[in-house]
């Protein structure tokens, strides 16, 4: 199975369109397309695991806190990207598609990884 991305609303759209023309065949969605305007944080994680799609948000501050709980509610997730905000967004764009071709989404699944250096953050269960 192919792995899926879902922009968060305050991802820079330049990311998506940087992954979209180093690999075309991936599937990222950005917010505007999905219609993500104005939605909050645990209803767009709920909303990017009912589709299947790993969600890529520069919000460090509270997403995380977020997927924490959407985690302990017991609920699932294909996975969090955490973009710097001032990462190059060439670099985010490498990463990115360095997982869709070689990562398992099982790996990736209820896990948070930071951009574009692929450090993992950890939660206790």
């Amino acid at each position: 199975m192919n792995i899926r991305f879902q922009a968060d609303n305050d991802l820079k759209f330049g990311i998506v369109k940087a992954v979209r023309r180093r690999e075309p065949a991936i599937a990222f969605a950005s917010a505007q397309e999905a219609g993500l305007e104005g939605i909050s944080d645990p209803d767009l994680l709920d909303r990017a695991a009912s589709e299947n799609r790993i969600l890529v948000s520069h919000d460090r501050r509270t997403m995380l806190e977020h997927f924490r709980a959407h985690l302990a509610a017991g609920k699932s997730s294909p996975g969090v990207l955490i973009v710097s905000q001032g990462a190059p967004i060439g670099l985010v764009a490498e990463a990115i598609v360095y997982i869709w071709s070689l990562a398992d989404p099982q790996e990736l699944r209820n896990q948070a990884y930071y951009l574009p250096s692929l450090s993992r953050h950890v939660f206790a269960r």
